[in-house]
Parts: C-alpha cells; structure tokens; sequence
C-alpha cells in the first residue's frame, strides 16, 4: 500500500512536462457524474485551449447504441487536488457530432441566458449551500448511525462537535480543503441537523461560474468519498420520518437588489416567481415531494410562501449585513 500511495503521489513535473486533464461531465439522470483522464503536452490555463473529446452516450443513458457518439466542450478548469501539480480537472457539456447540445445539456441554455448583456449588467450572484448526507457503503444508512437502528433525536447534530454527534468531519474537512485548492469558492461549511448530514457553500459566485464550480465541488466530493469507502448522497429525504431532509439551498441578487431602495426590487422578482411557482419546482429536480412538506424547515411543495429570515418559506428573504 505505502508503494501504492507513492505512486499516487508522483510529481510529474519531476520527469515530464505533459499533464493529466480529467474531463468531467453530467451523466443521463442529471445527477451522475462521468469522467476520463487524458494526457495534454504540457500546461494548460485556458479550457479554448483544450481539445474537445468524446464518449460513449449509449453507455451513460444519452445516446443510442447505434449512435452513441457525444462530444465532450471543455467550458471550465480547476487545480486537480488529487493528481496536483500542473494537473487539471475540466468541467465540460455535452453535444452531438453535429454540434447539437444533447437534452441532458442544461448549460448550453444557461450560458446564452447568461451571456446577454442585461444579464451581464446585473451581475448576478449566487450562493449555493449545498446538503448532503454520507452513507455507510454496504448499508446505504448515515454513518454514525447503529446499523438498521437510529439516534437520538434531532437537536445537538446541527454544528455539533463531539464523537457523539458529529460523523465524517475527516471527509467534510478533506474536502474543504480540497475545493479551495482547485480555486472553488467555497466559503464554508457546517454540520447539519441530521446526524451524518453536512452542508458546504459555494459562493458568492458570478453567473454561469456558480454552476461550474457547484458541480465540480460536487465532483470532489464523490472522488474524497470514494477513497473514504463512504457514499455521498444528495437525495432530498435520504431517511424517511422525523428527520430532516437535504436541498441546495440557492441565495440570489443582482446590482439592482444590492443597491439602495432593492428590497423593492426583490418584492417584485418574488411575486414574479410566485405566478410559476408550479413550472419552477419541477424543474428544481426529483424527490422534493418527498422533501418538501412544510415540515422540519420547508414550505408545501405546492404552497408558493416568501419572508424575511423565515426557514419555513420556499423564498426567504435574508440581510446580506
């Protein structure tokens, strides 16, 4: 093992000057996460500077078999905290041969939204707090958990320290570490208010980066449990009945409601939400039914519900002070 974890650890530029670009993408349930490593020439900083590349979709649930070429376009690039050195890892999306995004593309959209110029002059910042829970492997139950058994109740978990309440600081602390390390900004993390649930922080962020750097976190975080022998889950009610659930949580503004007078503003951008507040939430991913009940810290699903610092509305409203 010590020859092994040697080995890991090699310092490529010691020898050579080519380096490794792991190409990350978003699998078929738009959840998963896929990705490969290839070897670059030397250094790169640009992701227009990199190849584009391809793979197999048929094998991912994007593509038949009888047509199952996708093309991966390198959009982002990050420090590689695993392989370090000059190694990147490379956050891409994903098109036909034809130079089609593939339904499962949602950044093809985004960026367009995000690249007109009244989006721009707004300056849109994101803040993503991004929940969790770690799993014992063979069980699929929250570690720090009695095997087929449970804890005592919710109360000491959230922000707790202690054997006895905190489960998984090692990976949560390992990861942290990590994203900064790649040039993410997280800015935090905390634990949860379930035992073996914990949260980070992605942000503040500026328009389509926000989504780069999310997935990507999320990314390292999977390759850091891997190692661990644990399984990160980001299903929203991991465990059903008296316990809370997970979201990714996502603060907003723009130049208008950061300026004198934009509370104003928000008011109007909220009652805007709340005529489709149907057509939002089915896009905000599967399971939250199951999360989403006006309990343990959440609105009805159904119910459109707006205050000031209150943790049971679907927007809430928060100072930024």
């Amino acid at each position: 093992m010590a020859l092994l974890t040697d080995l890991t650890n090699l310092n490529l530029s010691d020898s050579t000057k080519k380096v490794i670009a792991e190409y990350i993408w978003i699998g078929g349930s738009g959840m998963d996460l896929r990705s490969k490593g290839r070897t670059l020439s030397g250094p790169v900083d640009n992701p227009s500077k990199l190849p584009k590349w391809n793979y197999d979709g048929s094998s991912t649930g994007q593509a038949p078999g009888e047509d199952s070429e996708v093309i991966l376009y390198p959009q982002a690039i990050f420090k590689d905290p695993f392989r370090r050195g000059n190694n990147i890892l490379v956050m891409c999306d994903a098109y036909t041969p034809a130079g089609e995004p593939i339904p499962t593309n949602k950044r093809y959209n985004a960026a367009k939204i995000f690249n007109h110029p009244d989006v721009l002059a707004e300056e849109p910042w994101y803040g993503i707090e991004q929940e969790y829970t770690l799993l014992q492997k063979d069980v699929k139950w929250p570690i720090g958990w009695p095997k087929g058994g449970y804890p005592g109740p919710q109360g000491p978990y959230y922000c707790g320290i202690g054997a006895d309440k905190a489960f998984g600081r090692d990976i949560v602390d390992a990861h942290y570490k990590a994203c900064l390390y790649a040039g993410i900004n997280i800015s935090g993390i905390n634990g949860e208010v379930m035992p073996g649930q914990w949260e980070f922080q992605v942000g503040p962020s500026v328009g389509i980066s926000s989504g780069d750097e999310l997935w990507v976190a999320r990314y390292i975080l999977e390759r850091i449990t891997e190692i661990a022998g644990v399984v990160v889950s980001f299903d929203p009610k991991p465990i059903e009945g008296d316990w809370n659930g997970a979201g990714a949580h996502t603060n907003y503004s723009t130049k208008s409601t950061r300026k004198e007078g934009g509370f104003e503003v928000i008011k109007k951008a909220i009652e805007k939400l709340g005529l489709k507040h149907k057509e939002h939430i089915s896009a905000y991913g599967e399971g939250n039914e199951r999360r989403l009940t006006g309990k343990h810290e959440t609105a009805d699903i159904n119910t459109f519900k707006w205050g000031v610092a209150d943790r049971g509305a679907s927007s809430p409203c928060w100072s930024r002070h």
